[in-house]
C-alpha cells in the first residue's frame, strides 16, 4: 500500500521540481525520490530516528521495488542528503500536490456564503537550543515559527512558511495576496491597519480580534438579534491619529458573549451586510486551524527532528506537510469517514500490506477474500 501511495506523485512533476532546485547537483547514487521516499516513511511509519527509518525500510527489502528505490539508504548517507540537499524540493512538492488536492476538495460550504474563508495563524516549534544553536529564540530556548493559511473548504493548507521563532505573524500575512471577495480570519496578533487597509482595496474582508488598548468612537449603534450570544453591533472609528492615518474607514465591532469562558469577545471586521451572529460563527470556525496544529504535532514527526541542522529539519517539517495533503487526498476520495488521526494509524500498520489502496480506504475493516488451498485463479487470455 505504502507503493500505492506514492503513486499519488507524479514522478515526472518530481523530477522537474529536482531540476528547478538543482536538489541532486553534484550527488551520485542516493536519488532525491530516494531520499524523499526515506523520510516520507519517517513520517507514515512514525520513525523516530535515522536509525529507524533505514532499518525499518532495510527489514523490508523484498517490498521496496514497490516503492521505487533499489535498497535502504545507509544512515550516514541519509544524513548527508538531509543536511546538504535544498529543502525546497519538497516545499516544490507540496504545491504539486496541492493542486491535485484542490481539484476533489469537497465543494459543499458549512456557511450559506460562497466567499472562500481563510484562516492565517503560526503555531512556535520548540527546540533544545544546545542541538539546534542557529534557532536561538530566547537566552534558553530555541524555536521556529510555522505560518499556515488554511483553506475552510476541505479544512487544507494552502500556503506554508517556516521562519525563526522571533519572525512576526504580521510580516509573513503583509506578502499574502488574496482572490477578491475572500474572507481571512485571524486572531489579534495579525492586526495591522496598514495591513487592513489595503485587504479593503483589494476587495478583501477580514474579522479579527480587537485590541485591548484599542481607542475608538462610536458612530453608530446597531441593532442586535434576540436570543443570541451578540450583545452589541456597532460601527466604530479608530482615534489615535497614526492608526486612523492607517485606516481611515469605518469598523464594524462585534461583542459576542462566551456562555463556556463567561467571558465577551469583542471582534471587528470590515464586513458590514453580514448578520453579527454569522460574524461571530465565521470567528468561532477559526478554532479549525488551531486543531491542525494539535493533529500534525500529536500525529506526525514535526516536534522531534532526525537532524539537528537547519536544512535537515526544514525537509521533515515539509515532509509533515506534504503527509497531511497526502491524507486529506485520500479522505476527500474516501467513502469512510475518517479522522485524520485514525487514518495515520491505521495506515502505519498497513504499510506493506498487500492490498488495493483504494478499496481499503473505503472499507478499512473488510477482509478481502482468501484464495482456497493457495491456488493461484486461473488466467483468462
Amino acid at each position: 500500500m505504502f507503493g500505492q501511495v506514492l503513486q499519488i506523485f507524479s514522478k515526472k512533476e518530481f523530477y522537474a521540481a529536482v531540476k528547478e532546485t538543482k536538489a541532486e547537483k553534484g550527488t551520485k547514487g542516493f536519488s532525491s525520490w530516494d531520499q524523499f521516499v526515506a523520510m516520507l516513511f519517517c513520517q507514515l511509519g512514525q520513525a523516530h530516528s535515522l536509525r529507524e527509518i533505514c532499518g525499518g525500510l532495510a527489514s523490508c527489502m523484498g517490498k521496496l521495488k514497490h516503492l521505487g528505490i533499489e535498497a535502504a539508504p545507509a544512515r550516514s548517507t541519509l544524513s548527508y542528503a538531509n543536511e546538504k540537499r535544498s529543502w525546497r524540493l519538497y516545499e516544490a512538492v507540496f504545491y504539486q500536490l496541492l493542486e491535485k488536492v484542490r481539484m476533489i476538495a469537497p465543494s459543499k460550504k458549512k456557511f450559506r456564503f460562497r466567499n472562500k474563508l481563510f484562516s492565517l495563524d503560526a503555531t512556535l516549534i520548540e527546540l533544545c537550543v544546545s542541538l539546534f544553536d542557529w534557532a536561538v529564540y530566547r537566552q534558553t530556548k530555541g524555536a521556529v515559527k510555522l505560518h499556515l493559511l488554511l483553506d475552510h473548504d476541505g479544512y487544507f493548507p494552502v500556503f506554508a512558511q517556516v521562519t525563526d521563532g522571533r519572525t512576526h505573524e504580521v510580516k509573513i500575512a503583509q506578502n499574502l495576496t488574496f482572490p477578491k471577495g475572500s474572507i481571512v480570519v485571524m486572531d489579534r496578533g495579525y492586526v495591522d491597519y496598514a495591513l487592513f487597509a489595503r485587504w479593503k482595496k483589494e476587495g478583501v474582508w477580514f474579522v479579527s480580534r480587537q485590541k485591548g488598548n484599542a481607542n475608538y468612537t462610536v458612530i453608530e449603534e446597531r441593532p442586535v438579534p434576540l436570543h443570541r450570544s451578540i450583545v452589541k453591533d456597532q460601527l466604530i472609528t479608530l482615534n489615535v491619529y497614526y492608526s486612523k492615518k492607517d485606516y481611515p474607514y469605518p469598523l464594524r465591532r462585534i461583542e459576542v458573549w462566551d456562555d463556556t469562558k463567561k467571558e465577551s469577545i469583542i471582534l471587528i471586521t470590515n464586513h458590514m451586510t453580514f448578520g453579527a451572529t454569522t460574524v461571530a460563527s465565521i470567528y468561532k470556525d477559526r478554532w479549525q486551524i488551531e486543531v491542525f496544529f494539535k493533529t500534525i504535532k500529536q500525529n506526525l514527526k514535526i516536534k522531534t527532528f532526525v537532524g539537528t541542522s537547519a536544512n535537515a529539519l526544514m525537509i521533515q517539517i515539509w515532509t509533515a506537510l506534504i503527509t497531511i495533503l497526502l491524507l486529506k487526498y485520500m479522505t476527500f476520495r474516501s467513502q469512510f469517514g475518517w479522522s485524520l488521526s485514525n487514518l495515520i494509524a491505521m495506515l502505519r500498520y498497513n504499510l506493506f500490506t498487500y492490498r488495493n489502496l483504494w478499496e481499503w480506504i473505503n472499507s478499512p475493516y473488510e477482509v478481502p477474500p482468501i484464495i482456497p488451498n493457495g491456488e493461484q485463479l486461473a488466467l483468462e487470455f
